[in-house]
């Protein structure tokens, strides 16, 4: 122990997030970090943190302009919270805002601080757009040399194809494919069909149509740049509609923009403290977070780059001595509905689960009434950094409405890894 004897259950007090944005749209003139500000700010404003300095607050960004390497201090300066409260960035990809979670509640449980907040933001719409290594070094030489001529000299090198600038990658370095032709081929492994995918989809849709028709969203989303709520929802789609769109990665491909992530803009962040913090602060607990692992597979070698959390999940499983269907609620993070799907069958497969995990019979089915059942990432949208604290906040408020129960939350990240962890309340 690094401080305590023994470690403090982990309360989550709740979440606040702006709404997520289609790419290029509402949000095209902000950036990480006015968004990820504005996040704070709602989470400082809902649970009377103003002035207060609270233990830490680790967020992060998966794409992010150099000039942001100290993201998460800097926003949290304008939240509102007192200037002595530090900040960590942190990034796992898709992954990233719940690790920030994982990283708080570490330091919680083992006492470190009392409270702190995790959070994450990304914008498709103002991504670092750089040039190349030729043009960076022709400018180092001429910052480097002595003098007027000498600094003049490099630029005599210049060709046109120095000004091409390079925009992120979309690509994974080590095998040159998309996340979009990676899931493709996972599709084709484990044989789902494209009814399938659009099917899932479509219920996303019509989950988080209906969250937001309910009122649930309300108090977990705040407004911002004019826009009220997630604007990538589509209430009026339907099978037929999903079915007339062509595949996006793929000319024989089953994925589609309909059954997948649109790139979004957007940022959230959740509350997290000791008990006995939150009981002296008059806040109430809405559930726990007891356990959470990462795993992460060899996408290279042959396993699906996206299939990750189906190893960290029975591992984590097996640390809580439970099953997977000893959950109220499972949130699965949806960057493809084909990924979910993937997910679910493997768990189902007596031979993935014998050969790749190890276990002895296959972990089984879920209860689909209970998978995302206020929609999820093809519907809300997915700013990549974001989603996990989006999904901490919803979750949390699943089980404080219902009272009991616990939840699951899996989330897969590029790079061939997972970010999983449970609620329980």
């Amino acid at each position: 122990m690094l401080v305590g004897s023994s470690p403090r259950r982990v309360a989550v007090i709740g979440g606040a997030r702006i709404p997520f944005a289609r790419a290029n749209g509402a949000y095209a003139s902000v950036g990480n970090q006015e968004m990820l500000t504005a996040s704070l700010k709602a989470v400082v404003e809902k649970y009377s943190l103003r002035g207060l300095r609270l233990g830490d607050v680790v967020a992060g960004a998966v794409m992010k302009h150099s000039s942001q390497w100290n993201l998460t201090r800097e926003s949290l300066l304008d939240s509102g919270l007192a200037p002595e409260t530090p900040g960590l960035d942190v990034q796992r990809a898709c992954g990233t805002s719940l690790e920030a979670a994982i990283v708080v509640a570490n330091k919680i449980a083992l006492g470190q601080i009392d409270a702190g907040i995790a959070g994450g933001v990304d914008t498709a719409s103002d991504p670092p757009i750089v040039f190349g290594r030729e043009y960076q070094q022709i400018l180092l030489r001429s910052f480097r040399a002595k003098g007027f001529g000498a600094r003049i000299a490099p630029f005599f090198g210049l060709r046109p194809r120095h000004f091409k600038p390079h925009f992120p990658g979309v690509g994974e370095p080590r095998t040159g494919l998309s996340m979009g032709q990676h899931t493709e081929k996972m599709a084709r492994e484990w044989q789902i069909p494209r009814a399938a995918q659009d099917a899932f989809a479509l219920a996303s849709h019509q989950h988080a149509s209906r969250a937001w028709a309910e009122g649930f969203m309300a108090d977990l989303v705040v407004p911002y740049l004019g826009l009220t709520s997630d604007n990538n929802v589509r209430s009026d789609t339907n099978m037929e509609k999903l079915g007339k769109l062509k595949p996006s990665f793929a000319a024989d491909g089953t994925l589609t923009a309909g059954n997948s992530t649109p790139l979004t803009d957007g940022s959230a962040a959740v509350l997290l403290g000791s008990e006995e913090w939150a009981r002296s602060r008059g806040l109430p607990v809405q559930a726990y977070m007891t356990h959470a692992k990462a795993a992460a597979v060899d996408f290279v070698g042959g396993e699906g780059l996206l299939m990750a959390p189906a190893y960290a999940v029975p591992r984590m499983l097996a640390d809580a001595g439970l099953t997977l269907q000893d959950f109220d609620y499972y949130e699965i993070h949806e960057a493809f509905a084909a990924q979910v799907l993937c997910t679910l069958k493997a768990w189902e497969s007596e031979r993935f689960c014998r050969e790749r995990l190890g276990l002895p019979q296959p972990l089984g089915s879920i209860d689909r009434a209970k998978l995302n059942v206020k929609g999820s990432s093809v519907a809300v949208g997915h700013p990549f950094a974001a989603t996990g604290a989006r999904i901490v906040a919803m979750l949390a408020k699943l089980l404080a409405t219902r009272g009991s129960g616990r939840g699951l939350i899996s989330v897969c990240t590029a790079g061939g890894m997972g970010v999983t962890a449970i609620l329980q309340r």
